[in-house]
C-alpha cells in the first residue's frame, strides 16, 4: 500500500504553526500594552520594552506575508481588539488592499474589532498609516470617517478641513461616535478656531457629546464650561474618572472644595471623593487620607493620592506594608457598591500607616493649605518634563493634562501613545 499521499508536510506545518504562535503573542503583547499605560506600577521604560517585544513578533510575522497573514485572518472570526490589530498592521505592512479591506469589514462587525483597527494605525509609521487614514478621513462611509479621526486622535494628527466639515455636517452629528470623537479631537489638537461649534455642542441632547464638547472646550481656555462637568463628577459613570481628572486642575480651590463636600454627601462617592483630592494637590485634606489609609477597601487608593500632593513615594521611602496576599482576600470579600473599581487598586502599595502618620507629622508643615500642589512641587514645566519622562503611567497622564493648561497652544501628549520609533 502506497502511504505518500497521506503523509503530512510537518516542516511546513510546523512552520505556519510558528506563524499562529507569533500571530497569538502578538495580541496577548497588545493586550497586556493596553492594560498596561494605566497601570500605576508601569513607567515609560516598561511601556517601551512592552513594545520592543510586540515589534519583535509583528516582525517575524513578516519574514512571511502569506503565511503570516494566514495565520492572522485565522484568528479574526473569533478574535479580540488584539488579533485585530496583528491583523491590521500585516495587512498595511505587506501591501495587502484585500487584506485590509477584510480587516475593516470585519472590525467593524466585532464589538472589540474597532479598538484594534484604531491602535494599529496608530501605530504604524507615518508613512504606511498616512495614506490609509486619509482615505478613511475623505470615505463617503461615516463608519470609516470615524476610523480616521480616532486614528488622528491616536497619534495626534491633524486632519485640516475635514475636522471643520464634520462639525458642521448635519449627516456627521448625526453619527454620535463621529461626533463626539471629532469634538474630543479638537480639544488634544487645540484647534482654537472650532470652538464656537464645540461651545453649541456642549447643549446637545447626547450626554456623550455633551461631554466631550465641554471637556474640549476647556482644554480651549473657555473655563465656564466646567460647570456642565459638575453633574458628571457627582455620579458614577463611564465620564466621571476623565472629568474628575480635568475638572479638579481648573476649579479654584475653593470651588473645588465646594464640589469635593458635595461628593462626600453621597458615601457610594468615596474613592472619587479619593481622586478628586489627589488631583487638586492641596493639603488640607491629608489626615483625612490618612486616615482612609485605616480602610482596607481604600487604603492604597488614599496612598497614591497622598503621594500625588506630597511627592512622597511609599516604596522609596519605606512606607510600604510587606506585600500581604490575606489582605487582598480580605479586601475582595468585603466587596460591595461603595468600591466598584477596586481592582485599579491592584498594584499599588498597600501604606504601613503608622510610618506614614510619622513622616507628615515630620514634614506636613513645608506645604501651605489653600495651595495646589503636584508631587510635591509647585506646578511648573520644568516639573511636568521630568514626570512624563520618569514618571508612572497614572503621573504621566495627570502631567500631560497640567502641561496642556499651562501651555494653551501645544497639543495634550497622548501619554498612552506608541513610544518606540
Amino acid at each position: 500500500m502506497d502511504n505518500t499521499a497521506t503523509q503530512i508536510d510537518y516542516s511546513t506545518a510546523t512552520t505556519q504553526g510558528t506563524y499562529s504562535e507569533h500571530a497569538t503573542e502578538v495580541a496577548f503583547l497588545w493586550m497586556l500594552r493596553s492594560l498596561a499605560v494605566d497601570q500605576a506600577h508601569y513607567a515609560l521604560a516598561d511601556i517601551v520594552d512592552l513594545e520592543e517585544r510586540l515589534s519583535v513578533n509583528l516582525d517575524a510575522l513578516l519574514n512571511a506575508p502569506v503565511s503570516g497573514w494566514a495565520a492572522c485572518e485565522a484568528a479574526l472570526p473569533t478574535g479580540g481588539a488584539g488579533e485585530f490589530f496583528t491583523a491590521m498592521v500585516m495587512a498595511i505592512r505587506s501591501h495587502n488592499t484585500l487584506a485590509i479591506q477584510t480587516t475593516v469589514r470585519l472590525g467593524f462587525a466585532n464589538e472589540r474589532g474597532f479598538e484594534g483597527l484604531v491602535s494599529a494605525l496608530g501605530w504604524l509609521p507615518d508613512n504606511l498609516a498616512g495614506a490609509w487614514i486619509h482615505k478613511f478621513l475623505n470615505s463617503k462611509d461615516l463608519q470609516h470617517k470615524y476610523l480616521g479621526i480616532a486614528a488622528c486622535s491616536i497619534r495626534r494628527y491633524d486632519p485640516g478641513d475635514v475636522l471643520v466639515s464634520i462639525l458642521y455636517r448635519e449627516d456627521c452629528r448625526r453619527q454620535a461616535n463621529l461626533y463626539k470623537r471629532t469634538l474630543r479631537l479638537a480639544g488634544e489638537l487645540r484647534r482654537h478656531e472650532v470652538l464656537p461649534a464645540i461651545q453649541k455642542a456642549c447643549t446637545e441632547r447626547n450626554s456623550d457629546v455633551r461631554f466631550w464638547a465641554a471637556w474640549s472646550a476647556i482644554l480651549l481656555g473657555d473655563l465656564t464650561q466646567t460647570t456642565h462637568l459638575r453633574k458628571v463628577v457627582m455620579y458614577r459613570g463611564p465620564y466621571q474618572d476623565w472629568a474628575i481628572q480635568l475638572a479638579f486642575r481648573v476649579l479654584s480651590v475653593n470651588a473645588a472644595h465646594a464640589w469635593i463636600n458635595a461628593m462626600a454627601a453621597d458615601k457610594t462617592n468615596i474613592r472619587a471623593v479619593i481622586k478628586a483630592i489627589g488631583v487638586l494637590g492641596d493639603p488640607y485634606a491629608v489626615n483625612w487620607l490618612i486616615e482612609k489609609m485605616t480602610d482596607p477597601l481604600l487604603a492604597r487608593l488614599a496612598a497614591e493620592a497622598f503621594t500625588f500632593i506630597t511627592g512622597i513615594a511609599l516604596i522609596k521611602n519605606k512606607l510600604n506594608s510587606a506585600p500581604a496576599e490575606d489582605k487582598s482576600l480580605f479586601v475582595y470579600d468585603m466587596l460591595d457598591d461603595t468600591h466598584v473599581g477596586i481592582d485599579e487598586d491592584e498594584d499599588l502599595p498597600w501604606p504601613d500607616i503608622v510610618k506614614v502618620k510619622l513622616v507628615w507629622d515630620k514634614y506636613g508643615s513645608r506645604y501651605q493649605p489653600g495651595r495646589r500642589y503636584f508631587l510635591g512641587k509647585t506646578i511648573t514645566l520644568d516639573l511636568l518634563d521630568i514626570v512624563l519622562n520618569k514618571g508612572s503611567q497614572r503621573q504621566r497622564h495627570a502631567a500631560a493634562l497640567e502641561l496642556a493648561l499651562l501651555d494653551t497652544k501645544s497639543m495634550l501628549l497622548n501619554t498612552r501613545g506608541k513610544t518606540i520609533p
